[in-house]
């Protein structure tokens, strides 16, 4: 889907565009020929981090039912406080100061609140279950690994995957074997779930 880019467009508005996809596909299931009650949300780095924060605005606004959240590389904490994002400053394709440009550009002159930055969430409860796939060289890697722990210490089911050799997007070299696994980890965690 397209939602809304930052800068032109800062937070809210990628996250509404997101939602109101939740609730019309929801609405139209029946004429889509899809279970209502089957919708997942995911995505990778931005769009990961605007599916988590959807899940989290659906639990809390009693929304549509997510089966299931695919969070390639989510973008979740704007703090870039966790020993990754000060480590890895120098990463291909994508390193600290283009994680701080993009807060920027997505929060504009907003704060960041669990709605845009779903790790500053308190209440991880209740959430659909998550695939979560971190890269090993990837400034977001560590607030992608204390997310899944602190969605299983709130009872959500979570399949974490940390995948060694990798950096933020490496996946798209898709000649690589890793990535290959990658790709192929992610569609089988999808089918997996909403087969269930």
């Amino acid at each position: 889907m397209h939602y809304r880019r930052a800068p032109e467009h800062p937070f809210p508005a990628a996250l509404d565009d997101a939602y109101a996809v939740l609730v019309w596909a929801h609405e139209h299931a029946a004429e889509l020929g899809v279970d209502p009650n089957r919708i997942a949300v995911g995505g990778h780095s931005a769009g990961a981090g605007i599916s988590a924060a959807v899940a989290l605005r659906a639990r809390d606004r009693q929304g549509p039912p997510i089966r299931f959240q695919l969070l390639n590389e989510p973008g979740l904490d704007d703090r870039q406080e966790t020993w990754s994002q000060r480590n890895f400053t120098d990463t291909p394709w994508h390193d600290r100061d283009r994680t701080s440009l993009m807060w920027g550009h997505y929060l504009g002159s907003g704060q960041a609140t669990p709605d845009a930055a779903p790790a500053r969430a308190t209440d991880l409860s209740g959430l659909p279950p998550a695939y979560i796939a971190a890269a090993e060289f990837d400034p977001l890697r560590d607030e992608n690994i204390d997310y899944a722990v602190r969605l299983m210490g709130a009872g959500v089911p979570v399949e974490l995957h940390q995948w060694p050799g990798t950096f933020h997007g490496s996946q798209a070299i898709t000649s690589a074997d890793v990535s290959q696994r990658q790709s192929a980890a992610l569609v089988g965690a999808l089918r997996r779930a909403l087969a269930a």
